[in-house]
């Protein structure tokens, strides 16, 4: 009986594939990250209250890709530029106190390079407002998902905010702290 090539090679194939299943199947979980409310609090409170601030309180990977956990504090003096991230990281906004106007989607007006972000390593966009955006009022407990290369902009607060932006990051870019 005739063995072919082509038979050896799919059982070799079939054989490999088999034990990188069983190596990943039973390889040990990566742990968990805790963040407790008080290190939120505490961390958004100690962020500086003149200026935007948005930076990480940790940064996990979590096998394959990395999640990054920020705090954030904006002033109601200062709404910011609109934004654009020119990767796949999607932003995830958990809002914790004060309320404002966000934006999302449409076009950036008078768009910019802002250069590498150097908190999340993500290349970035800049403009002075969106046009053609979908606008909400958002507050305490409210939850908006912002797929990557997605503009975003507060066109108006009402108060100071405090947020935490959960960044998932399928391309690497946020250093694990």
């Amino acid at each position: 009986m005739k063995v072919s090539c082509v038979s050896v090679l799919v059982a070799v194939t079939v054989l490999v594939a088999s034990q990188a299943w069983a190596q990943a199947s039973f390889q040990t979980p990566l742990p968990a990250l805790d963040v407790p409310a008080a290190a939120v609090n505490a961390f958004i409170d100690a962020l500086p209250k003149d200026r935007v601030s948005d930076l990480p309180i940790r940064i996990t990977d979590v096998g394959g890709y990395k999640v990054g956990v920020y705090g954030v504090f904006r002033p109601k003096a200062m709404p910011g530029d609109a934004n654009l991230h020119e990767t796949s990281v999607t932003e995830i906004y958990y809002m914790l106190a004060g309320s404002g106007t966000l934006v999302t989607g449409g076009r950036l007006v008078n768009d910019r390079s802002a250069g590498t972000s150097p908190n999340t390593g993500t290349p970035n966009r800049r403009g002075t407002a969106i046009e053609g955006g979908v606008s909400r009022h958002v507050g305490p407990g409210d939850i908006i998902v912002i797929p990557g290369r997605l503009p975003h902009w507060f066109s108006a607060l009402d108060s100071d905010l405090r947020y935490v932006i959960y960044r998932a990051d399928p391309e690497g870019l946020q250093k694990v702290k």
